[in-house]
């Protein structure tokens, strides 16, 4: 049996996810935002972890990811970082911090990697983050790009639906993939797209495409982790696939402890010193 680029690789970089997306090898990539979750996610294998804006949503309660600040997003990627040996770690730029400013988003860029030690940074745009892109690639800074669906926009477009439905979006997506890429990004993630749209990108341009709801032809997937293993119930768009129920198992865990200690069975004789 061949052993894939991703297992063969010591640790993930962005040179091995261009080697998978030259030999039709699929990037697995989740968001996490902790130690302990890291860790385990490292141990299973994944390739790539986001360290996500979305910690707004499912780590502290917010409505939308704007609120979250350099500072918080730092803190959750350098809590990342020790729980990981092989896989890449990126960390998005959050609202504010890059947008209009070139020279704030470098200052941005650098204090994540230097605080965190991180792999690389990701942000959302195309032509009107051009400039932050290229200033942030100037200091060999990797970075991931983000099209479709941008969450920091919320405001903007003042919905979550599909983007780039019209031609005349849909063709400048294109263009913004094809200027990302000159830049200088080693990947762009394509977030609630139409599906034929995101295989168009992903055959034009020579960087890795990461989907999350832009179909399958695409060179990977991400999904928040949260909503993946069902932690988070309230979020149910069309992309997610919940491989488990653990807002379920966790409850009921909590009520057999809550339980057990109203009834003295815990702890036993065999749980105290």
């Amino acid at each position: 049996m061949t052993t894939s680029i991703a297992e063969s690789a010591g640790k993930i970089t962005t040179h091995v996810l261009q080697r998978m997306k030259e030999n039709k090898e699929k990037i697995a990539m989740l968001t996490t935002y902790d130690y302990s979750m890291a860790k385990l996610l490292d141990m299973a294998g994944i390739d790539v972890m986001l360290v996500g804006d979305s910690a707004a949503n499912v780590m502290a309660g917010h409505k939308t990811t704007l609120p979250i600040t350099l500072d918080q997003m730092i803190y959750h990627a350098t809590s990342v970082v020790r729980g990981v040996e092989k896989a890449l770690v990126v960390v998005d730029l959050p609202f504010g911090t890059y947008q209009g400013n070139s020279k704030e988003a470098l200052h941005s860029a650098i204090r994540i990697m230097k605080e965190s030690g991180a792999d690389a940074v990701k942000l959302e745009g195309g032509k009107e983050v051009a400039e932050s892109v290229e200033r942030i690639l100037s200091a060999g800074i990797p970075v991931l790009g983000h099209l479709g669906l941008t969450p920091q926009s919320i405001n903007k477009f003042g919905t979550y639906a599909v983007r780039a439905t019209e031609k005349d979006e849909a063709n400048q997506l294109i263009k913004d993939a094809l200027l990302l890429e000159q830049c200088g990004c080693f990947g762009i993630v394509l977030e609630k797209i139409p599906a034929n749209l995101a295989a168009q990108v992903t055959d034009k341009i020579k960087i890795p495409t990461i989907g999350i709801g832009a179909g399958s032809d695409v060179d990977g997937q991400v999904l928040v982790l949260h909503d993946m293993l069902g932690i988070t119930q309230q979020f149910s768009p069309r992309f997610l696939r919940r491989y488990h129920d653990l807002s379920l198992e966790i409850t009921s865990a909590v009520k057999r402890y809550i339980g057990d200690v109203k009834s003295l069975d815990f702890p036993n004789e065999k749980e105290q010193y």
